[in-house]
Parts: C-alpha cells; structure tokens; sequence
C-alpha cells in the first residue's frame, strides 16, 4: 500500500469504515481499497499528487478508469455473496499531502 492510499485509508477509518481488501487483484483489475460501514460497501480509486503545482489528483480518473474500477468491482461482490445484499458505491479519493477529497465514481 502507497503513502496515498494509507492516508486515504486512514481518512475512511475516522469516519468508522473498515477495511476488507487493499490492492486487490480482480483479473486484470486492481481495487486500491474496499470498506465497510456498516451495510455500505465502499469500493475507492486513490490517486495522489505530491504538491498543489501537479493538478487536482482526481483529474486521473477519466471515465475509462470508472468503467474499470465498475468491473473490477463486480467480480470482487461475485467472489464475496455474502455481501451482495449491501449498497455498494464507488469513490474516488484524491490525495494531496494531508487532504483527501472524495466522490462518486461514475
């Protein structure tokens, strides 16, 4: 797991999510994180910048990498049944230095 994702990870843990998976593969696809809270699944695409003169590190998400993150998904949810009854969401989080921004994938 990379600096980004940790603090993205940390970011989800104070708001009571925990974490099932980091860097999970899925066939060709890789999940950075899957989280729960209660009955909500979170699937997250991190992405981090190093300083405010790189971009908004959510601009690396294009509708490519959601259709991805989207499949990648749904073959984890079909090699865990047992959560298929959650509701499921897909974020991405952006990273940069000690902030996190996150939103809806999709």
């Amino acid at each position: 797991m990379n600096r980004g994702e940790r603090r993205a990870l940390l970011h989800y843990r104070l708001r009571g999510y925990r974490l099932l998976a980091a860097n999970a593969r899925v066939g060709r696809y890789e999940l950075d994180l899957v989280l729960r809270r209660g009955s909500r699944l979170l699937f997250v695409e991190v992405k981090e910048k190093s300083g405010p003169g790189f971009g908004d590190p959510l601009e690396m998400i294009d509708e490519e990498k959601a259709r991805r993150v989207s499949t990648a998904a749904a073959g984890w949810l079909a090699a865990h049944p047992q959560l298929r009854g959650l509701d499921v969401r897909l974020e991405a989080a952006g990273v940069q230095g000690r902030r996190v921004e996150c939103v809806p994938l999709g």
